[in-house]
């Protein structure tokens, strides 16, 4: 079929079923919801079979939804209507939920229903949620929904459909997010921070200066007087509830003189000058897996196998926190173990380099070069490590750089369904590093490595394994378990055989052309990039980290624009 999809943006949702469709033979374009007008000329150049709206903030044009066929995509159990799904399903407490595909009609979200997926809720944040049950429960409910259209169905009016139980919600407000520090209970804090993560987060303050909070866990040991900053640890807050304490990974503070950029940023970055002034609360040992507390870098053993897990938001890694993992990477090549399993985080496993904290740098190139060399030094320290074999395990989303750093793992296995995007240019033509000249084309050829340079779409694990890419595509609801079984093997009586093979490997490659020349080649291009007469990447930046209202939909999604 051909299939258009009107949508806010190219997010995770959106592209993990333009990549699915794709793969399944439907031929997709994309077009971004800026005007009824502009929309209704996408319709009329791409002449769809079918509309899919994976993420709108406003309704369908009546002159598109009346003459074509148009689904919604609706983060909601059957009956649930309103713009908040997601953060009353939290906000409530939930135990289950799920998403409906139904027919635009005049009415948001009071369509008939095509088909609809359900899901048990954690506790979790809102954009986790959004990123995996919901984005999986979507492609499901998107799936039954074109094969009842194959085969002749109708949509099941709303009213008739006997899973309905959602109701009319509102937009929720700030007053319904507010925290009451002197009341309000862990579980209850945690319940309305999730329900905002990513967006808008909750308006509260901190040190007295507003701003919004995101990124919260739960802390079982610390306590103080309600609503106080009691300690920090790396980047993040711990602020004391009447029952416990939560810790504040993230806030955006109120544009002022001092911060005219209102953007996300780490809380001790955000408030650097009032978190000083807070006691430090180091882990007895930052290596060792501490479920009780806030902790991004953690180790676990099991038998010859050390697992690295390292939940870095949204994906970014600093200049510091590349250090620190570097630092940890180094120290786990130190124990007498045999494989070392680099897991990443729950929601990613590496988006690359931190844009919001190198926006918000005093000089942003100068950010720039120091967070891409030290990623690079982390990429390098995987590379020379000879006394592990080592394997670099997906299971979340990864891009730009972090696609490149899990390259330089010996092995690299992704959990089927997990959404790439090995390239740099959508970040206004940046050349990339992480050692890709020297770890793309022996994997995929040189025409192979151009093609994956310039392809600048989501890419979908199994076909990364297909590509020749990576190196297997796991099933997704054995994947940790899978994992560790593979790993086992590698550490096991084959293992000083594959040791001493990667030890000459990297000998041969060395005498050929030393990793430092790839280095130096890539840091050469990445220089102009942060430094030469070209601004495009430092605008490009600004626009992501601003959050800029799309303009214009790229022609590598709007195929039906491209002549």
């Amino acid at each position: 079929m051909r299939i258009l999809f009107l949508t806010h943006s190219f997010n995770s949702l959106t592209q993990r079923l333009f990549a699915e469709l794709t793969a399944l033979g439907h031929e997709i374009a994309v077009e971004f919801d800026i005007a009824d007008s502009v929309s209704e000329e996408a319709v009329r150049l791409f002449a769809p079979d079918l509309i899919l709206a994976p993420f709108l903030k406003r309704a369908i044009p009546e002159a598109i939804w009346r003459h074509h066929l148009c689904w919604i995509v609706h983060p909601g159990v059957v009956g649930d209507r309103g713009p908040s799904a997601l953060d009353w399903a939290i906000m409530n407490g939930e135990t289950a939920w799920g998403v409906t595909v139904l027919q635009a009609e005049a009415e948001m979200d009071a369509g008939p229903v095509w088909a609809t997926a359900t899901f048990p809720m954690r506790r979790a944040k809102k954009a986790s949620l959004y990123r995996r049950e919901v984005t999986e429960a979507a492609l499901a409910a998107v799936k039954e929904a074109l094969a009842r259209l194959e085969h002749g169905a109708r949509p099941m009016p709303l009213d008739a459909h006997p899973e309905a139980r959602g109701q009319l919600r509102p937009v929720m407000k700030q007053a319904d997010r507010a925290i009451d520090w002197n009341r309000d209970t862990t579980a209850a804090v945690l319940r309305k921070i999730d329900a905002a993560d990513g967006f808008p987060g909750v308006a509260d303050s901190l040190f007295s200066q507003p701003c919004h909070l995101y990124d919260a866990w739960p802390e079982e040991r610390l306590e103080g007087r309600p609503g106080e900053v009691i300690a920090r640890r790396e980047t993040a807050l711990c602020r004391a509830t009447v029952d416990g304490a939560v810790w504040i990974g993230h806030v955006r503070r109120a544009a002022s003189a001092e911060f005219p950029q209102a953007i996300k940023l780490p809380a001790t970055v955000a408030f650097a000058a009032e978190s000083a002034a807070v006691p430090e609360a180091p882990l007895a040992g930052w290596f060792a897996a501490d479920h009780a507390t806030w902790q991004d870098i953690r180790y676990e053993e099991n038998g010859d196998v050390g697992f690295l897990h390292f939940d870095f938001y949204n994906g970014a890694m600093g200049t510091r926190q590349c250090g620190r993992l570097r630092d940890a990477f180094l120290w786990a090549a130190g124990q007498p173990t045999k494989v070392i399993v680099l897991a990443g985080g729950a929601d990613f496993w590496s988006n690359g380099i931190h844009l919001n904290l190198i926006e918000c740098a005093a000089s942003p190139a100068d950010e720039s070069w120091a967070n891409i060399n030290a990623i690079d030094d982390l990429a390098e320290a995987i590379l020379r490590c000879d006394s592990h074999l080592t394997v670099a395990a997906l299971g979340a989303n990864a891009g730009a750089g972090g696609c490149f750093l899990a390259r330089a793992c010996d092995r690299v296995w992704a959990k089927d369904g997990v959404v790439l995007n090995p390239h740099y240019k959508n970040m206004g033509n940046l050349y990339g590093s992480e050692f890709w000249t020297y770890l793309l084309p022996q994997r995929v050829g040189a025409d192979g490595a151009a093609a994956i340079m310039r392809h600048r779409l989501p890419m979908l694990a199994a076909e990364a394994a297909q590509r020749g890419f990576y190196d297997a595509a796991l099933p997704a609801p054995s994947f940790h378990l899978e994992v560790a079984h593979h790993a086992a093997e590698l550490a096991g009586a084959a293992w000083a055989q594959r040791i001493a093979e990667k030890r000459a490997h990297r000998a041969r490659d060395e005498a050929e052309k030393p990793l430092a020349a790839y280095r130096a080649a890539e840091l050469a291009e990445m220089r102009r990039n942060f430094y030469g007469f070209d601004p495009s990447y430092h605008v490009a930046r600004w626009h992501f980290v601003a959050k800029s209202p799309q303009s214009w939909t790229p022609r590598h999604l709007a195929a039906h624009r491209s002549g």
